[in-house]
């Protein structure tokens, strides 16, 4: 009698609990974070007039926003450089990390039809929108080396360990959106708070003001905001600018980074079993 063929079968059953994260999948999946993160970044400048132009007109009508109002009548300090670098500088780093925290947070929701259907590590969606964004900050990375030329800056030895900085605000961004996108399922205030907290976030990091006006006793605490890191640690490599305890500084919001990062992987795999009925 012949031997019948066996055929593998896979069950997919929801997780329980506390769930181990079993990253795995992430890399058996790569082709699609690769085709989701294309498909965000066509769809971004679709039957636009200006394109790709936008990812340089956004951080620069804020640069000059600021300038005129911070720069040119409140006085902000600027460290001795001029604001127009000194803000767009930091503004690189934000704007990266704002959108792929905004898209990161409403990933669940926005693909729902995908949710619904078919199976596939739900951790792609958060991890494709915060990808996205890197062409961006590239291509605004490119008219900051310009401005930087203009006024005669020229980067240090530091940006050798930009790409470290960049990883760490995208890090953040990851964590936190995994947190909110999770709640997003859940409760849709979270989409109506968002706007509100990144334009908060914002104003408690170092982005149009220096981390050298806060008080000394406080920039540790002041640290704990992992973009504090990002945001300073990019004015020091690109700017030459100086602040004590930098090394300190950095330590602490990568630390807080991945603890973010970590606490909102269980968390968004202990909520994955309900995305499906949720959302």
């Amino acid at each position: 009698m012949a031997l019948r063929e066996q055929t593998a079968v896979t069950i997919i059953r929801p997780s329980r609990g506390w769930a181990a994260l079993d990253l795995r999948d992430l890399w058996l999946y790569r082709e699609l974070v690769y085709f989701l993160t294309w498909r965000d970044l066509k769809v971004r400048y679709k039957q636009t007039l200006l394109g790709a132009a936008w990812a340089i007109l956004q951080p620069f009508l804020t640069m000059v926003v600021f300038t005129i109002f911070f720069g040119n009548f409140a006085k902000v300090s600027s460290e001795g450089l001029p604001y127009p670098v000194f803000s767009y500088t930091a503004l690189l780093p934000w704007g990266l990390f704002a959108k792929a925290l905004n898209d990161a947070s409403r990933s669940l929701v926005g693909n729902s039809h995908m949710l619904t259907k078919i199976y596939f590590p739900r951790l792609i969606l958060p991890l494709a929108s915060v990808l996205s964004g890197v062409v961006d900050f590239g291509i605004a990375f490119l008219f900051l080396l310009g401005m930087m030329a203009y006024y005669g800056i020229y980067p240090t030895w530091g940006i050798l360990i930009l790409p470290v900085l960049l990883l760490l605000a995208l890090v953040t961004a990851l964590g936190v959106g995994l947190w909110l996108s999770a709640l997003n399922v859940l409760y849709r205030d979270v989409g109506y708070a968002l706007p509100f907290l990144t334009q908060l976030w914002m104003f408690v990091s170092p982005i149009i003001y220096s981390i050298n006006t806060v008080p000394e006793q406080w920039r540790l605490l002041y640290a704990l905001n992992p973009m504090t890191g990002v945001v300073q640690g990019f004015r020091w490599a690109l700017l030459g600018s100086q602040t004590e305890q930098l090394g300190l500084i950095l330590a602490i919001s990568s630390g807080m980074a991945l603890f973010i990062l970590i606490s909102g992987l269980f968390y968004f795999r202990r909520m994955e079993r309900l995305f499906a009925d949720r959302v």
